[in-house]
């Protein structure tokens, strides 16, 4: 089943950053990871639940060839995709994402 998917702004600043990052490590790395993050959110759109929990309600899903992994939630039939972050940074900076409140 194909859900809807909605990429919050926190989420875009992401991966705006990272494909910045890439790009000055090597022309045409951050199109490639643009690509492996476009078919992983394709694979997260059609099978959802397949993916772990990790807090909460959120889930996520690995990046492959790259260290980051989308964090989503999963709210009837909509995918909200709260954050795209590195592997090493602190999870509480994407956890709080998951309530706007916090």
């Amino acid at each position: 089943m194909t859900e809807r998917l909605l990429i919050r702004p926190e989420a875009e600043a992401d991966l705006a950053e990272a494909f910045a990052w890439y790009e000055a490590r090597r022309d045409g790395l951050g199109h490639e990871f643009l690509l492996a993050v476009e078919a992983r959110l394709a694979a997260i759109q059609r099978h959802p639940v397949s993916f772990p929990v990790v807090h909460r309600q959120i889930r996520r899903a690995l990046i492959r060839r790259f260290p980051y992994g989308i964090f989503f939630i999963v709210e009837e039939s909509t995918v909200i995709v709260l954050a795209v972050f590195h592997a090493k940074r602190d999870p509480q900076h994407w956890q709080t994402r998951a309530d706007p409140n916090e």
